[in-house]
């Protein structure tokens, strides 16, 4: 009989901690080893061409190059590349982001010390994974109307806690342009005021502040 094959892991996290209990769990496993760690998205990028792994798990809260742009650089250039996703967010908008970027695995920090073995041999078998909680929020959110980029810009800058004058100055727009898109996010949201759309925006992931 022939060797299994080793499956070669990259982790990608900017946490010590996280990360060192990553490295701990897969390279306790028989059929797994940690062949990369990288902190940024850049950093992985380089590694990925230096490594080829067979799995990369990609953080996406981190410095520099955010992990859904680092996964879009990666599959650029390595289309068949397979990636997890490893987030404390179960966000719908972000986890669609992740999988439009090329991701095939979603996995929530909270649930790493009971599936993350699992969901490294199942990506590896070339199936993916989405979390029930976040495929049925995703199926929830699917007949939205999609906030635009513009949108974003002005709830981001809500967020930041500016009032609609300052927003306006910043953004080159009028101010009541910048009612209309906060009418249009309320409504799209489904939120009773500004403070109650950017916490949806925060749990659902359109902002990552």
């Amino acid at each position: 009989m022939g060797e299994t094959h080793i499956i070669r892991v990259m982790a990608v996290d900017d946490h010590p901690l996280m990360m060192s209990g990553i490295v701990g769990e897969i390279n306790a496993q028989t059929d797994m080893r940690i062949v990369a760690e990288a902190s940024d998205g850049d950093e992985a990028l380089a590694l990925f061409r230096k490594q080829h792994p067979d799995v990369t798990l990609m953080d996406i809260r981190m410095p520099k190059v955010n992990g859904i742009a680092a996964i879009s650089s990666i599959r650029q250039e390595f289309p068949h590349a397979r990636i997890v996703v490893l987030t404390t967010s179960a966000g719908d908008a972000q986890a669609v982001r992740a999988f439009k970027a090329g991701a095939v695995g979603y996995l929530l920090k909270n649930l790493l010390r009971t599936e993350l073995v699992e969901t490294i041999r199942l990506i590896y078998n070339g199936h993916k994974r989405i979390p029930p909680e976040i495929a049925q929020q995703i199926a929830e959110h699917a007949g939205d109307d999609s906030i635009t980029t513009r949108e974003l810009d002005v709830l981001r800058a809500v967020a930041n806690g500016n009032s609609n004058k300052i927003i306006a100055s910043d953004l080159k727009i009028s101010e009541h342009t910048v009612k209309n898109h906060l009418k249009s996010i309320l409504s799209k949201l489904n939120a009773s005021d500004r403070t109650h759309a950017v916490m949806i925006a925060l749990k659902r992931g359109f902002l990552d502040i």
